[in-house]
């Protein structure tokens, strides 16, 4: 079973363990499978074989339930100017542990960027995993001088979870419930991933 999400502009498509193979064995594998045009700079940045290796080992051993918690394509649909293409993606680091967390990361080819698919990616992924009644919060780190991760995160309803940079990575969360507080400052609006 393939799992879905839709957004305004993307479609984001879960990884199984047929979506990890073909993205191993290469761009025109993946393209093939997903049906859509592979840019020749895909995997964004920090990921590679060794990571997709680890994806593949935990959806093999955990199985379909684990199916939407290690990574998602995020496929922009046709357009008059350009055919189904891979953008971007997305992944929960895992299951929620037990304490009802999950990790969130995502990322969007530079191509692609500027166009509101990071929001519409991690916006999408937020709601999903908060409707899975086993996650109480969402956790992001982003760097503190990548301001449109920040920004995005906020837009997402995270809140800076750390003041100060750790390892210059600040903590975001997103509890399931929101506890009311002043808005965050948020970057400017031309600042978007």
């Amino acid at each position: 079973m393939v799992l879905f999400l839709q957004t305004p502009h993307l479609d984001l498509v879960a990884s199984t363990l047929l979506h990890v193979d073909a993205e191993m064995a290469g761009r025109d594998q993946l393209a093939s499978l997903l049906g859509v045009v592979v840019p020749k700079d895909w995997p964004p940045a920090g990921v590679d074989r060794d990571v997709l290796g680890q994806v593949r080992s935990r959806l093999a051993a955990e199985g379909q339930p684990s199916v939407g918690w290690y990574g998602w394509y995020a496929v922009s649909r046709r357009t008059a100017l350009q055919p189904p293409t891979l953008v971007g993606g997305g992944t929960f680091f895992g299951p929620p542990d037990g304490h009802g967390r999950v990790e969130l990361a995502f990322g969007v080819l530079p191509a692609f960027r500027g166009r509101g698919h990071a929001t519409e990616m991690a916006t999408a992924l937020v709601d999903h995993a908060l409707s899975q009644p086993r996650v109480d919060c969402i956790v992001a780190h982003a760097r503190a001088t990548d301001r449109p991760t920040l920004a995005v995160l906020l837009r997402c309803g995270f809140i800076l979870a750390t003041p100060k940079p750790d390892n210059g990575l600040l903590r975001c969360e997103r509890p399931r419930v929101m506890a009311p507080q002043e808005p965050a400052e948020e970057p400017a609006p031309d600042d978007e991933e």
